[in-house]
């Protein structure tokens, strides 16, 4: 039996270490909220008491964490986690973070011996409990092939980007497309429904038409249309605005490196941060319809 250590077990992280254990893999897991830990502790894990004493012993470290500050502060440095695993170590690095931090901590890794990948993932909070999330790999793809079970254990797509940092550079544009069309279809929605349209109506034509995207197939930011959606919720549940707009933010500092041109995606990170500014920073990213409709 694969033994893993599982570090950090937010609204993320708790589904994707759950459907570790239902596929057998033995599994030591670690977070700074005790209860996260206690609650995986029933089911059958390993509670460890600090992210060095998870990763003792362990054939397989995956971590997900919320920012590329906590990435290298947990692996970097003479007391980081890498300086304490053995050669051969499997690393999988499942946060959204910098692709220059995600390369940093491959290049550490590679020194001391370590296998590393880079693997963000897309799917939100249902798709981690469904075990159908979508993970973009960055790394060899002799070591994609040995995580390859770990990796269907908690989702349904599993890509390899390219090299050391290319998972996180697929998944900065991926969110940032995203973040788009959300932005545009509550645009539309708020502009059809002033103007005397039923919302449901509207998204339907919308959905059926050259519009349709995403977003209007299952993720309506307008309340009351789809009955699942946070926005039929009170915008509660899903993926926060706060960290939709991290994710902009790191596809502009991407941007900045290559000197790309991204005037859609520089726009949509301002209107998330002024979502910030609002206060709703921990409702879900579709409450960007209220900026067209207060």
């Amino acid at each position: 039996m694969t033994q893993i250590a599982f570090i950090g077990l937010g609204h993320m992280g708790l589904p994707m270490a759950r459907n570790l254990l239902k596929a057998g893999f033995g599994l030591r897991v670690f977070d700074l909220v005790p209860a996260a830990v206690e609650e995986l502790e029933k089911e059958g894990a390993q509670a460890a008491r600090s992210a060095a004493d998870a990763v003792r012993g362990m054939e397989v470290v995956i971590s997900m964490l919320p920012a590329s500050r906590h990435v290298e502060g947990l692996y970097l440095g003479d007391n980081g986690l890498l300086a304490a695993l053995e050669p051969g170590t499997l690393v999988l690095e499942c946060s959204t973070i910098a692709p220059e931090s995600a390369r940093r901590v491959h290049q550490a890794a590679a020194e001391r011996g370590l296998q590393m990948l880079d693997a963000p993932v897309s799917g939100g909070t249902a798709g981690a409990a469904a075990g159908t999330l979508t993970f973009m790999v960055g790394g060899e793809a002799a070591v994609l092939e040995k995580a390859q079970p770990i990796f269907q254990a908690m989702g349904k797509n599993i890509f390899h980007a390219g090299p050391d940092g290319a998972g996180q550079v697929a998944k900065v544009c991926n969110n940032q497309v995203l973040a788009v069309q959300m932005i545009a279809t509550a645009e539309a929605m708020a502009l059809g429904v002033a103007n005397g349209l039923d919302p449901a109506v509207l998204a339907e034509i919308m959905r059926q038409s050259s519009g349709g995207n995403w977003t209007l197939e299952k993720y309506n930011p307008w309340p009351g249309v789809m009955e699942n959606a946070p926005a039929s919720k009170g915008y509660s549940g899903g993926f926060m605005a706060e960290l939709m707009a991290k994710d902009l933010g790191l596809a502009q500092e991407a941007a900045q490196v290559t000197g790309s041109s991204t005037p859609m995606g520089a726009l949509a990170l301002q209107l998330y941060r002024l979502l910030l500014k609002q206060g709703k920073g921990q409702r879900d990213f579709s409450v960007v319809q209220q900026l067209f409709v207060e």
